[in-house]
């Protein structure tokens, strides 16, 4: 993994949200900023920071096209950018959603059109591939958004699809498969393919989540959910190791975003829809009953967001208070942020972040501290731990704000609507 400084991928140097970079700001005031550039367009990316340079994407209403950015992390100066990509049409989404990832020597953008490219720090086009062309319609409601995890030098993708698109060609007379993909970094070439079966119905199928490495003993696996079942994958082979059904009634509308995090030995994962939460021990093999779960936390958890772990704590940001399970939930009057006892289940602590609204992002822990952010670019600092206490607010007014902020050498990134933004003590 990448050291902690930086922010190579979607969800940190840690894959859970998390980093050890410290003497970050409190207050988020956009007043305050060290530097705030102009984007060409809209993008629900994260940013991606290695050393001096940071890297976004874009849409382009110019010329209908998806940008690679790379932005001077001193100044916000662009150093390069690249149309890698034709922008899709999705309903509340763009085609620039999936975050790029970096080694230092290499920095790889994968677009809602199915662009998949490398390039060198400097901007120069090492390969590219469309994974509509290789793989067929990537076939999701919403305009496909999973980013690509970068793993011991394989980027893997997952794709996970209705078998029939809702609109555009399919690509190919049969059924689409889910699958997940392992890439090559330096080449381009597609390592394996795995098929990925699924009973689920109708947009069940779909997720919008993204693969996470899980480390632990007894063996490395890759983590990959949607289509009704959380599963546990060889990252060498992309064989599956095991496999946790969540809908056996088969609801049809279960489609998925938040993606799985693992702490230590346990898989964390939320059910869509802001449903409970589940843990399991890693390790397993073959079909996993309900028995095999470690707990369950039967309250309102996210619809949207994936779970931080931040200093042996699981921090979940809901979404929506009119999540479908908010119903009964003693979490309906608000959106709050929820501190869980991994080792337990329980519930150590939550804050109310806000009456309502609509908070898409996934939280971010760095230096004691919690940022979460709303759609309509609403910025929340909260203490870490279970008392919850907010340490600061501060309105950009510059939404839909999707993207993780990103905490990596002493600074905050902060991408909204039209802007990104760099805040520093």
């Amino acid at each position: 993994m990448a050291l902690a400084e930086n922010w190579p991928q979607w969800r940190g140097p840690c894959s859970n949200g998390s980093t050890s970079e410290t003497g970050l700001p409190e207050s988020c005031d956009p007043a305050t900023a060290k530097w705030s550039v102009a984007m060409p367009g809209a993008s629900h990316a994260t940013p991606i920071v290695w050393n001096d340079r940071v890297f976004v994407t874009s849409t382009d209403p110019a010329t209908k096209g998806l940008l690679a950015l790379c932005v001077n992390a001193q100044d916000g100066k662009v150093r390069w950018q690249q149309r890698l990509g034709d922008e899709i049409k999705a309903p509340q989404n763009n085609g620039a959603t999936p975050s790029p990832v970096t080694d230092g020597k290499r920095v790889c953008f994968l677009f809602g059109s199915g662009d998949l490219a490398a390039l060198d720090m400097d901007g120069k086009l090492l390969w590219s591939k469309n994974l509509v062309r290789e793989h067929g319609n990537l076939a999701t409601k919403f305009g496909y958004s999973s980013s690509p995890l970068l793993w011991n030098g394989t980027v893997y993708v997952q794709i996970l699809r209705r078998p029939k698109p809702y609109s555009g060609p399919a690509g190919t007379e049969q059924a689409l498969d889910s699958l997940v993909l392992a890439i090559d970094l330096l080449t381009g070439k597609e390592l394996w393919k795995h098929v990925r079966k699924s009973a689920a119905l109708d947009e069940s199928f779909e997720s919008y989540a993204s693969a996470i490495p899980l480390e632990s003993q007894p063996r490395k696996e890759l983590l990959i959910q949607g289509g009704d079942c959380i599963s546990g994958h060889d990252p060498a082979t992309g064989n599956e190791f095991w496999r946790l059904d969540y809908n056996p009634q088969r609801e049809t509308n279960w489609r998925l975003i938040p993606s799985p995090v693992s702490v230590g030995d346990l898989v964390v994962a939320t059910k869509p829809r802001g449903g409970p939460m589940l843990a399991l021990k890693a390790g397993g093999k073959g079909q996993l009953e309900p028995a095999a779960l470690t707990w369950t936390y039967d309250e309102r958890t996210s619809d949207s967001g994936t779970p931080l772990v931040y200093q042996g704590l699981i921090y979940v940001l809901q979404s929506d208070k009119n999540d479908p399970w908010s119903r009964g939930s003693k979490s309906s009057s608000g959106i709050f942020l929820l501190v869980i006892d991994p080792a337990t289940g329980q519930e150590a602590g939550r804050c109310k972040i806000a009456p309502g609204g609509a908070w898409r992002t996934s939280p971010t822990g760095a230096d004691g501290k919690i940022y979460v952010m709303s759609e309509a670019g609403e910025v929340v600092v909260v203490a870490a731990g279970p008392t919850g206490r907010i340490l600061s607010r501060a309105d950009y007014a510059d939404g839909p704000a999707c993207a993780t902020i990103t905490a990596a050498n002493g600074r905050l990134y902060i991408r909204t609507a039209s802007k990104l933004t760099c805040l520093a003590k």
